[in-house]
């Protein structure tokens, strides 16, 4: 494949380098932002050597390439597109100026938490291996081994404050190492720290008549999201009434010790009642609504996705993490995925042209790893029958996880590679995890088998 002719053919096809707002690009997807999507030729871009799909969405035109694929084609692009890497931070921003209030608050919070993802995986991989350990005594409880093991998969659930920080901060355009400051004032030593110590009772201190518990904030998300929100205002509003000779001086300090006693009197204690009330709601439906829950969310969670607004549910499901110490909605986000799959699978044996054949295999096995976006937009969209037949078997799948109670430890990771965070809650959730993700592939691929497809009426369409 020859990147440079790919991305030369690809900007005439989006209508010349003047209809290229900004450009970036994630695992899979080239990420566009066009003053007029009206110019793109959609049919000949997916058309293009390489292309599994292309799309609009959330304010970008995407174009699916594939991982590894993707980033090639894209210094290809930016160097075509005369496209300098310094504007790529201003693509987020030119990407919400296209969106509703709703979508673009989404946006923000999947921009915050798509980042954190890597360490969240991580430390739930960790903790995945030290519950087979412990669960088959493959190793003394005394273990040096599994002392650091424990450590190592613990780190990024107590110090989250800090990497919300961070990523939040520069989100909200403000400095990072603030952001950062305000997460380790929120799990400093000297509060008593809640993970894993349910049963302790904190100290109280008495400031401007508040009492106010010693309680750290260790692997919350709310109360440091909005602590960095207020940071970010207190540290704009600051930098423009200080003089610059004495901005580096004033502005952090300011920021620092306003924000600090805010957070501790206000911001905290609020938040984190509003995440455990979200938490209890959710429990609330998840305990009473049943496996009726899992085949709701389940079979509409792949329409969630056709918007992008599924990155936000990562703050929700890093609060039940936090609060309750399990993860219940990313087993029904993963028999949706795992569903798509399937009907991809499907597509693949009754498809007769070779180009959907050559998409739909590595785009099926994809969505099982848990990247659905390459099966989704490229193949079951495209006939939408095997997108329907999908939804049922993510229907199916989600009912049956939820009825049985298979829960995970971490969030990002769905499909096979889940099987290492649902480990950790023992064999018999493994087993239910596994026995629902064979409904939901072996249900969809049925159902798009029965539904069939048309690639003569795609072509037309």
């Amino acid at each position: 494949m020859d990147y440079k002719e790919t991305a030369k053919r690809l900007i005439e096809l989006l209508g010349g380098k003047e209809n290229i707002i900004s450009a970036a690009h994630c695992a899979t997807r080239l990420r566009l932002v066009m003053k007029d999507e009206s110019k793109i030729d959609q049919a000949q871009v997916e058309e293009l050597d390489g292309v599994k799909g292309a799309f609009s969405s959330s304010g970008q035109y995407q174009i699916i390439f594939g991982t590894g694929l993707v980033n090639k084609v894209f210094d290809a692009f930016a160097k075509e597109a005369d496209i300098e890497r310094e504007e790529h931070v201003n693509h987020q921003d030119a990407a919400k100026e296209k969106l509703n209030p709703a979508a673009r608050f989404a946006k923000t919070l999947s921009n915050i938490f798509v980042p954190i993802i890597p360490a969240i995986v991580a430390s739930g991989l960790l903790m995945g291996l030290l519950g087979m350990i412990n669960a088959f005594h493959w190793m003394s409880k005394d273990s040096a081994l599994l002392q650091l093991l424990d450590m190592f998969s613990s780190a990024a659930f107590i110090f989250l404050p800090i990497l919300i920080g961070v990523s939040a901060s520069k989100e909200f355009g403000s400095n990072p190492y603030l952001g950062a400051v305000i997460g380790g004032i929120m799990i400093h030593p000297n509060l008593l720290n809640p993970w894993g110590l349910a049963e302790a009772t904190p100290d109280y201190m008495h400031l401007f008549g508040f009492d106010i518990a010693l309680l750290g904030y260790q692997g919350t998300v709310i109360p440091v999201l909005l602590a960095v929100y207020v940071m970010s205002k207190v540290e704009k509003w600051t930098r423009k009434v200080v003089p610059h000779a004495v901005d580096l001086l004033v502005t952090p300090f300011v920021t620092v010790i306003v924000t600090g006693f805010v957070a501790f009197i206000a911001i905290g204690p609020l938040g984190r009642a509003l995440g455990s009330g979200i938490t209890v709601a959710l429990t609330y439906v998840y305990d009473h609504a049943g496996f009726v829950a899992g085949l709701i969310f389940g079979g509409t969670y792949s329409l969630i996705v056709l918007t992008g607004v599924h990155h936000s549910f990562h703050a929700i499901e890093a609060g039940l993490i936090a609060d309750i110490g399990k993860n219940y909605l990313l087993p029904i986000w993963s028999m949706a995925n795992v569903a798509q799959g399937g009907a991809g699978l499907a597509v693949f044996f009754m498809a007769k042209k070779a180009k959907t054949k050559e998409i739909a295999l590595p785009a099926a096995f994809s969505a099982f790893l848990g990247i659905t976006e390459p099966v989704i937009f490229g193949v079951n969209l495209r006939y939408r029958k095997p997108f329907i037949a999908a939804m049922i078997g993510g229907a199916l799948g989600g009912a049956y996880v939820v009825f049985t109670h298979v829960a995970a430890n971490a969030y990002g990771l769905t499909g096979i590679p889940m099987i290492a965070i649902a480990a950790p809650f023992g064999m018999g959730n493994l087993i239910n995890y596994l026995i629902g993700m064979a409904i939901a592939a072996v249900s969809a691929f049925i159902a798009a088998f029965v539904m069939k497809i048309n690639e003569d009426e795609e072509r037309k369409k």
